[in-house]
Formats: C-alpha cells, sequence, structure tokens
C-alpha cells in the first residue's frame, strides 16, 4: 500500500514513518495545538478566574494598611475591573462594599472625583 504525500501541520514539512503521522517532531505539534488554543475564544470561567487575580493583586498592593482611598482612575490603569468580585458586605450606613477575596471595595465620589475606598476583611463583618 502506497502512503499518501502528507505534510506537518505546523511546518509543512513532508512527513515520514507511520501512515497517521501528523507532526514531524513533539515540538511542532506543542506549536500547532498553543496556535489553535489562540485563535480559539478564551473560556468564560477562565476570563473570570484571571480578573479576580488580577483584582486581588491591585486591591492589595493598594491597601497595605487595611484601609486606603484610591483614585478610580489609578485603578483602572492597572486592569481593575470594579464588575469582577467575589461577595460583598452591607455596612449599618447601607453602603454595600464588593470583596475580591479578603480585599474590598467600595466607589465613591469626593469632589467630583471617583474613587474607591480600600478595607481588608474584619472578622466583625462575618456578623
Amino acid at each position: 500500500m502506497k502512503r499518501l504525500q502528507s505534510n506537518c501541520l505546523y511546518c509543512q514539512k513532508e512527513l515520514v514513518g507511520r501512515t497517521d503521522k501528523k507532526y514531524c517532531d513533539p515540538q511542532c505539534k506543542s506549536a500547532y495545538q498553543y496556535m489553535l488554543s489562540k485563535e480559539q475564544p478564551q473560556r468564560f470561567y477562565n476570563r473570570v478566574d484571571n480578573q479576580l487575580k488580577l483584582n486581588r493583586k491591585i486591591l492589595k498592593n493598594y491597601n497595605k494598611a487595611g484601609k486606603a482611598t484610591v483614585r478610580a482612575s489609578i485603578l483602572k490603569q492597572e486592569g481593575f475591573d470594579s464588575n469582577f468580585f467575589t461577595h460583598y458586605w452591607k455596612n449599618k450606613k447601607g453602603e454595600v462594599y464588593l470583596f475580591v477575596y479578603e480585599y474590598g471595595f467600595l466607589k465613591v465620589n469626593e469632589r467630583s472625583v471617583d474613587k474607591y475606598v480600600l478595607v481588608k476583611w474584619q472578622d466583625y463583618m462575618n456578623h
């Protein structure tokens, strides 16, 4: 039985060997799979998880003392997206803090400037 000529799916070199071979070596196979993964839209849960991790990192970086106020524009420049959070807490004043794991934020407007009040989760918030 004569083999039909076929080429590596990644580099297009002529394949030698088994008739069902698709790649010339493991590197081409890996590169081809990586190329396919980049062409496919990122899965929703990966996007959410990555944004939550980034939000937590940003909040942690700007809230070293346990409470801080930061301009919203600064956090946004870093990649912060307030639409991604894990839970919320409502204080006695009725203000709702959104949390990304243990780091929380409350959007406020002071003198026509959007800011976030950053807090860290405290034991009293469990009640």
